[in-house]
């Protein structure tokens, strides 16, 4: 089965890069992120972080840049996956697989590998595209000087390979089509490499000097994002036409954007009272997270009443105070009130009683002291940091919003533009968590596609 599969795998892949619309729409995409460099100069005193990769006009670039790349991905994924599966099934040529002794599953694997493989390999060649963009930077005024490097090797690359399959077209008889997308991988890794070995006055630098790695973590992401629009256009298109594939594919990508905000805000509701401008521990020889460290916390406004010692606090990067960084499991007692004496909270390690968690020593104006209770025993995923939410009360959880909500694929967790102007670095375990989520949503998809094409008619 194995061998079957990669080989309708690689017949797929090959067939596609033989379509013309891959390369224009590659060269599209391309010719837009030129156009970006021009039309981004808007941020209108925009102030991102002074430490973020990606700040001001170069932040717009990037984000436009991003959804440039997204959106053109989305069509790619519909025009290829239509040709594999649907427009085989209108012209009988899938009779000829599916006559062999080859399963249908095996079938629509090998489609989706092919189908994906093209895709991963045209979005690496389209955010290479933006890579060199975000590199030359946003011409923000007519007094701007280009970045000639960038250029240079760009139209050298791009003349290259166009004239290389003009070549081979002509004197060989190869798809000119195929041969441009071949040549365009190595083509644009080979002049980002070569953009980032100058500066923009034609000094040799060392390759890390230009180099953005939160930005290709970003760019990373969303190729993730893009193998499971893949999914979805071969589930759509074992049963529809070309026009039908690109709508379902369309509506899935906007739904998908919007999910958060038609139904996971009303998911998680809390209020915050304050956010977080610093957090740093009272000794800092000591680490807050294992030894109980005091964390001083200072807000951004007044707390709106007093706090006594050992009241629960939570924090959590997102307004609505999920995830909270605090665990639930503190003893009361039958009046509501902490267990043993909580003026203990002074103690750095804290009573046992108040179980695991994050519990306020003291609160006074805009300064609040935070302690690590239950002898590092607390499952936090991280200290509170600047820009973080700060609540007195436990987040309140809607079971029938969340279930329709985490039933509902969420693109918005591929889309990583916040984090890198930000300058907070996107840990492992998240980018792990998004290969994970990405591959149960790729898992679903090809089970419904099996399904709609067990029982479809390709006789």
């Amino acid at each position: 089965m194995v061998s079957q599969v990669f080989t309708i795998a690689k017949n797929t892949f090959v067939e596609a890069t033989r379509q013309p619309i891959v390369f224009f729409l590659l060269m599209i995409s391309g010719v837009l992120q030129v156009f970006n460099t021009w039309n981004t100069g808007f941020s209108m005193g925009y102030a991102s972080v002074d430490s973020a990769e990606v700040k001001s006009d170069t932040k717009l670039l990037f984000d436009i840049g991003l959804s440039t790349v997204f959106g053109i991905g989305v069509l790619m994924a519909a025009f290829v996956a239509t040709s594999a599966i649907s427009r085989e099934i209108e012209n009988k040529t899938v009779l000829t697989v599916i006559s062999k002794p080859i399963s249908r599953i095996t079938v629509i694997l090998g489609k989706y590998l092919g189908v994906a493989s093209l895709l991963m390999m045209s979005s690496i060649i389209m955010l290479g595209f933006l890579l060199i963009a975000v590199r030359h930077g946003v011409l923000e005024t007519a007094a701007d000087d280009p970045d000639m490097p960038v250029i240079i090797f760009s139209v050298v690359g791009i003349g290259l390979v166009l004239g290389l399959a003009a070549w081979g077209n002509f004197f060989y008889g190869w798809n000119f089509p195929q041969t441009s997308v071949m040549l365009l991988l190595p083509a644009t890794v080979l002049v980002y490499v070569g953009v980032l070995m100058f500066s923009k006055k034609w000094e040799f630098q060392p390759l890390s000097k230009d180099f953005l790695p939160q930005v290709v973590t970003a760019c990373a992401a969303l190729t993730l994002a893009i193998l499971v629009m893949a999914a979805v256009a071969t589930a759509a298109s074992t049963r529809l036409g070309q026009v039908m594939t690109i709508l379902v594919c369309v509506g899935f990508f906007v739904a998908a954007l919007m999910s958060n905000f038609f139904l996971g805000r009303h998911v998680f509701q809390n209020q915050s009272v304050a956010i977080v401008d610093s957090a740093t521990p009272q000794d800092a020889s000591r680490d807050f997270m294992k030894d109980q460290e005091p964390l001083v916390v200072r807000l951004n406004r007044p707390l709106p009443r007093p706090i006594p010692p050992g009241s629960p606090i939570y924090f959590s990067s997102s307004p609505n105070g999920f995830p909270a960084l605090h665990l639930e499991d503190y003893r009361v007692n039958a009046e509501g009130k902490f267990e043993g004496d909580v003026n203990e909270i002074n103690d750095v390690k804290g009573p046992a009683s108040l179980g695991p968690g994050l519990f306020a020593r003291s609160a006074r104006d805009q300064e609040l002291v935070v302690v690590n209770v239950g002898n590092g025993s607390t499952r936090l995923f991280k200290a509170p940091e600047k820009g973080d939410y700060v609540f007195i009360t436990p987040t309140k959880i809607q079971p029938l919003l969340l279930a329709v909500w985490g039933a509902i694929p969420n693109l918005q967790y591929f889309w990583l533009l916040d984090a890198v102007s930000q300058n907070r670095p996107v840990p492992v375990r998240y980018l792990l968590l998004a290969v994970f989520y990405a591959g149960v949503q790729i898992v679903g998809c090809l089970s419904i596609a099996v399904m709609l094409f067990q029982r479809r008619d390709v006789g």
